[in-house]
């Protein structure tokens, strides 16, 4: 299995241009040398819990997630992950269009790490990505993976 680092961002964005911005603005940080990219919820769902019926991927750091997804919406990716308790420590940031308060208070409902409405201007989106892979990276101290592991009997 690969070691746990090779995946520290998993992106989850239908759009291609947003997704290409943020790609940019992480290598600009020096923050895309382990960044996946998937389009849809299910595509996340399946490289997260191994819904597919292959084996998860390694555990991202952080999980920059859009809310309106095809297949499977961004809500949906996120009640599963805070289910699950290999993935219920994976920060989750929704990075979205949406300012409608009830998908806001939906997201924290379920578990969301914070969410962010995607500036509109260029500057403005790398800048806010870049300082969301900065702090998720190199600021947050996440906990360990749960074990896989059974422990030593006493």
């Amino acid at each position: 299995m690969k070691h746990q680092t090779e995946v520290e961002i998993l992106l989850v964005e239908d759009n291609p241009r947003d997704a290409e911005l943020a790609l940019r603005a992480l290598k600009a940080s020096h923050l895309a040398n382990h960044v996946v990219w998937v389009k849809d919820g299910a595509e996340a769902l399946e490289l997260l819990l191994g819904t597919g019926g292959g084996c998860p991927a390694p555990r991202p750091r952080v999980v920059l997630l859009d809310l309106k997804l095809p297949k499977v919406d961004g809500l949906e990716v996120l009640r599963q992950l805070k289910a699950t308790a290999s993935t219920r420590a994976i920060p989750v940031v929704l990075l979205t269009s949406s300012r409608e308060e009830r998908d806001v208070v939906q997201a924290y409902d379920l578990g969301a790490n914070s969410y962010i409405v995607k500036p509109v201007g260029f500057d403005s989106f790398s800048e806010v990505v870049s300082q969301l892979g900065l702090y998720w990276l190199l600021l947050n101290q996440p906990p360990e993976p749960p074990s896989t592991t059974l422990p030593p009997e006493a």
